[in-house]
């Protein structure tokens, strides 16, 4: 006599409060005999009325400090592509100098981003003392971010106009110590990653991503860059110098969880290399120019976040208060990508996957 096992759906819920999810979105996957088969995704669980907030309650030169509560791991790029569109309506000229110093701390605030995503990773691999090894080596950089802005989070750094600060040769000096000791923690980081089995190399082919998928489902940032494509923002940027201080798109052809990684890794050297060649080569002049007016028309403003492009649309009415304030998040803009790749994978490399994609959902919940 014989038997056959019949496949059985279940329903298997990952977030909103999850360990390997603490953040305020919902997927439910299907799963046939450990495999998911379909996905679904939720992402209303929180509104915290941030937009509306910027068009009905604080004027448009205190906006920028708001946007950049909407996540502590984005601050600098929420204000900066907000600040940006501001500086287009009301025609404001920024200096070289002030250019340099945003696009320092960018690259500074990308630098430590993609190590908490990477730490998180070595955890879903079960990799703990690499997860603490990562979490102590970004400390030095969050450091840096403190000198210079005087706060290591939430920095109020950017103003319409330029920058509220600038640092002395001692900071100076300390920056690119810092920088040389993270480049050098971050070669080793890559050997492990690049031969080490249970921490990356048993991911190669889970979690993938096709070339035509990744188009298909308008993935960016690391995600899409991990499937070869040159999606970055930063390329062709026309309000921060990227081209003068040594930006190099990074890709991979593997589209999985370790190309993720790998990304994410030579991404941090190409930082380091450019905030080493911006103190270095920082130029001379003002902070700061003054900016008059109020602002008129609209306009849209994107900048390459650590997770991928951050749009900001903006319209003003010649008056203190903004019309409209709307803001794209990079998480938001990949969720359909993230549900693609889930399908076909087993339930077991879900938590995985899903550090790979390095979510922010506090953004979404704005």
């Amino acid at each position: 006599m014989s038997t056959t096992t019949k496949a059985v759906d279940m329903q298997i819920p990952l977030g909103a409060q999850h360990i390997s999810l603490l953040e305020p979105v919902k997927f439910t996957f299907t799963t046939q005999n450990e495999k998911i088969v379909d996905v679904g995704s939720d992402v209303g669980f929180v509104h915290r009325g941030v937009e509306h907030a910027c068009s009905s309650k604080f004027e448009f030169k205190q906006v920028g400090f708001v946007v950049a509560r909407i996540c502590g791991l984005c601050a600098i790029t929420h204000s900066m592509c907000y600040t940006a569109g501001v500086e287009k309506l009301l025609d404001a000229q920024v200096t070289q100098k002030a250019k340099y110093l945003r696009t320092l701390l960018i690259e500074l605030d990308r630098i430590h981003s993609h190590m908490l995503c990477l730490s998180h990773t070595c955890e879903n691999a079960g990799f703990e003392a690499m997860f603490m090894s990562l979490m102590g080596d970004r400390e030095p950089v969050m450091g840096l971010q403190e000198a210079i802005t005087g706060n290591r989070v939430q920095f109020d750094y950017i103003t319409i106009g330029g920058v509220t600060r600038e640092f002395d040769a001692q900071t100076a000096q300390k920056i690119i110590q810092v920088l040389g000791q993270t480049q050098k923690k971050i070669e080793g980081y890559i050997e492990e990653f690049q031969n080490n089995w249970s921490l990356s190399k048993k991911f190669e082919g889970i979690g993938a991503l096709s070339p035509e998928g990744a188009y298909e489902y308008n993935a960016i940032g690391p995600l899409a860059r991990a499937c070869g494509l040159q999606v970055d923002v930063r390329n062709g940027l026309d309000y921060l110098p990227y081209k003068e201080v040594g930006f190099t798109t990074i890709t991979q052809t593997g589209g999985d969880i370790h190309a993720r990684n790998m990304v994410r890794l030579y991404e941090i050297l190409n930082s380091i290399k450019m905030c080493r060649n911006i103190v270095e080569g920082l130029p001379e002049g003002e902070i700061q120019t003054k900016v008059r007016g109020k602002p008129q028309g609209e306009v849209i403003t994107r900048l390459e976040a650590p997770r991928g492009e951050l749009m900001y649309y903006l319209k003003g009415e010649n008056k203190k208060v903004l019309d409209r304030v709307r803001i794209k998040t990079p998480t938001f803009a990949t969720i359909p990508a993230m549900i693609e790749i889930f399908k076909g994978q087993d339930y077991a490399d879900a938590p995985a996957i899903l550090a790979s994609f390095d979510p922010c959902l506090s953004c979404t919940a704005k």
